[in-house]
């Protein structure tokens, strides 16, 4: 499964929501040294409940806007 998302970093707390078909995750780590990207990671596995290792970003390592890959 691919998914489009919006990532914001330095967030009170993680959370997903969706607003007008777009999927923002809030992530409370730091854009700086891939630490919001690790976060981002581990909050997804959690949230779909799959090991991290299911999970890659496909597109947009170092932007908002990211393309992630969920293995079944």
């Amino acid at each position: 499964m691919k998914i489009n998302i919006k990532v914001i970093p330095n967030s009170k707390e993680n959370s997903l929501t969706i607003q007008n078909d777009q999927i923002i995750v809030k992530i409370n780590a730091p854009a700086v040294d891939g630490k919001a990207n690790k976060e981002l990671i581990k909050f997804l596995s959690e949230y779909y409940k799959v090991k991290k290792s299911k999970i890659k970003i496909i597109k947009g390592e170092k932007s908002r806007y990211k393309i992630i890959s969920i293995e079944n």
